[in-house]
């Protein structure tokens, strides 16, 4: 597929930098709901068999949180859809400030949405909880929901694109 961008297009530029990080972010959203599952359902860290699980599980499928993440990232991208650069003083370039933004704001949002037992629950379900396919399935599309409605959003399919749409 050919890019219809400009290179230096805000969105082009913004885009890069969520691939650029998307393992790092990976990770860290993994550590967060680890920390979610446990200030909201063991706060006293008493040991159990699922709790030791959530702590020693490093390897599951991620396919399904990787979805998770980028559709944050269009979300974060829709919210920011303006396509003007800022001029910036600090010697950083734009691809450097939107990696710290981009950070700032994903890691803000997993903590808030880590609040919330639905997205703790089917984000365990498809990541370190990690069954049957079809369990994932299930969850990753509850999830997906869940953050839709979450930040009001609903996403239109036509002619073969995805579109984000504003409820209400």
């Amino acid at each position: 597929m050919i890019q219809k961008l400009f290179p230096l297009d805000k969105n082009y530029i913004l885009r890069q930098a969520q691939t650029v990080m998307e393992d790092n972010l990976l990770e860290m959203m993994v550590f967060e709901l680890k920390r979610s599952y446990t200030q909201l359902y063991n706060p006293l860290m008493l040991m159990d068999e699922t709790f030791g699980k959530i702590l020693d599980t490093y390897e599951f499928p991620k396919d399904r949180i990787r979805l998770i993440y980028r559709q944050l990232c269009g979300i974060y991208r829709y919210k920011n859809g303006d396509n003007q650069l800022e001029l910036l003083f600090d010697g950083r370039t734009h691809f450097d400030k939107f990696q710290e933004d981009w950070s700032e704001q994903v890691l803000a949002w997993v903590r808030e949405l880590g609040m919330h037992e639905s997205y703790v629950k089917n984000m365990l379900r498809m990541t370190l909880l990690f069954d049957t396919e079809s369990r994932a399935e299930w969850s990753e599309n509850h999830c997906k929901a869940f953050i839709n409605q979450y930040f009001d959003l609903k996403i239109v399919k036509r002619k073969g694109e995805l579109k984000l749409l504003k409820t209400a």
